[in-house]
């Protein structure tokens, strides 16, 4: 992202309506600076309107005694109920709170009561551009501690959906830190569940059995005995025997990232969008559906708001992508990618309806950029989550995964280019529909030649 643009993700019911600006006096104002834990610092300081965002950083890193590389690892965010925005450091905050109506007209569908009530607050944050495989080379148990309570905050609010056995694996973790090693006599079942929301996340502790006892059975997962499997994994952490506890919570803290490391969105910035359901029934019944657009370092996917699922996982390698905004229509985010009509390889196109679009698509493009920046000097490692470019993404062995791409959910345009014209076709494609795609790099997103007598849908 380039110049003076931000990133914008969603915050749905994660926001916050606290204020972060005060008057202490004549010229005085206090800030005030949240964590995502709730804990709050405190900042005393004259000429706020010209203070800039890697001041205030600073100022931060410096009552949290945090070590200097903290710099890179957090960010400054505003943050409320509408909208999120990471600052870049040069951002003056004052002066964008100022913005902050402006802001929520141009990339929010808020009412006009809602944009005149809405006040941000500002959070301390991990920096989406940070690398994840350096985190797990922290020592310092205070920036762990942060990126530990940022990484549960994402996963109890569905943000990271995963497995619920990942969840449970992650929620005994949560259980070890919280109450410390395992005790039979006071650990049981029962003490758990009356704290369950601590431990796992909401959609799973609250959904409905009937409602989801098929979709379990489907995945091929035992029913959900959500303090059962807790207490199991609990009982299973191993400990390290008489090691100081200094090591013991970097250890768990580590554990915990690791395991999180796994989740292909990890780090992402969020950006709220819709989608077309696939026409269903005789009556042809159409609508949309809400989602939640999660684009990391490595791609982007597309995840259920509801059902807390990926519908859409695409690495950079596998897309083209663009922005349109015809005078009298929507913006849309278009994701072009491969895929399968009735056997043959097609050009699926999926149309993703959102205010915020014009960020996602210059988000996508600045990941490119680093991602080509940064390659040669050290390159991510290869997780099961995150192949490397040079490999075909595996097929998950659980087809019922959270983290498993749903097609048959989307409403999706299979194509052919003629000429200048674009026609929908069954089953085989041609070459791309945009020219913005990954460049100079390895892809497995190629083009397919038309064949001919091409069946029209």
């Amino acid at each position: 992202m380039e110049g003076d643009k931000l990133v914008v993700p969603p915050s749905g019911d994660h926001g916050s309506q606290r204020s972060s600006v005060s008057s202490t006096g004549p010229r005085a104002q206090d800030v005030l600076v949240y964590l995502v834990d709730d804990t709050v610092v405190r900042l005393t300081m004259d000429n706020l309107p010209s203070v800039t965002a890697h001041e205030l950083h600073r100022m931060v890193l410096d009552v949290l005694k945090l070590p200097e590389s903290a710099l890179e690892i957090f960010s400054l965010w505003l943050v409320s109920a509408f909208l999120e925005v990471q600052l870049k450091p040069k951002h003056q905050p004052y002066k964008i709170c100022r913005q902050w109506q402006e802001l929520l007209f141009r990339f929010t569908s808020c009412s006009v009561d809602e944009i005149v009530e809405d006040e941000p607050s500002l959070q301390f944050r991990r920096n989406i551009f940070h690398p994840r495989r350096k985190e797990l080379q922290i020592q310092d148990e205070d920036v762990l501690r942060l990126l530990y309570e940022e990484a549960k905050y994402n996963i109890l609010g569905g943000r990271y959906p995963c497995e619920l056995t990942d969840c449970e694996a992650l929620g005994a973790l949560v259980c070890r830190i919280n109450l410390g090693p395992y005790n039979p006599e006071q650990h049981t079942a029962s003490f758990l569940k009356e704290k369950m929301d601590s431990f796992l996340p909401s959609h799973i502790c609250h959904r409905g059995h009937k409602r989801f006892g098929s979709l379990w059975k489907r995945a091929g997962s035992r029913s959900p005995t959500n303090e059962q499997g807790l207490l199991q994994a609990f009982r299973e952490i191993p400990e390290a025997g008489a090691c100081e506890e200094h090591a013991t919570q970097l250890r768990l803290y580590h554990a915990y990232l690791q395991k999180c490391h796994e989740l292909p969105y990890y780090g992402s910035a969020f950006f709220f969008g819709e989608i077309d359901k696939p026409v269903q029934g005789l009556l042809h019944r159409s609508g949309r559906k809400a989602v939640i657009v999660a684009i990391s370092l490595e791609g982007v996917y597309i995840i259920d708001s509801k059902e807390k699922c990926v519908l859409l996982g695409l690495r950079f390698q596998e897309l083209s992508w663009d922005h349109t905004f015809p005078s009298e229509e929507e913006h849309i985010l278009w994701l072009e990618f491969d895929g399968e009509n009735e056997g043959q390889q097609v050009n699926k196109l999926l149309k993703i309806y959102s205010k915020q679009a014009e960020l996602m698509s210059s988000l996508i493009e600045y990941c490119i950029e680093l991602n080509g920046s940064a390659k040669g000097l050290d390159s991510e490692p290869a997780t099961a989550a995150v192949p490397t470019s040079d490999q075909q993404p595996p097929k998950m062995q659980r087809q019922g995964s959270v983290l498993c791409s749903r097609i048959q959910r989307l409403a999706t345009i299979d194509y052919v280019e003629e000429g200048k014209e674009i026609k929908r076709v069954k089953p085989r494609r041609t070459t791309s529909f945009f020219g913005r795609q990954l460049s100079n790099a390895p892809t497995s997103y190629s083009a397919v030649r038309a064949a001919e007598n091409l069946e029209q849908g």
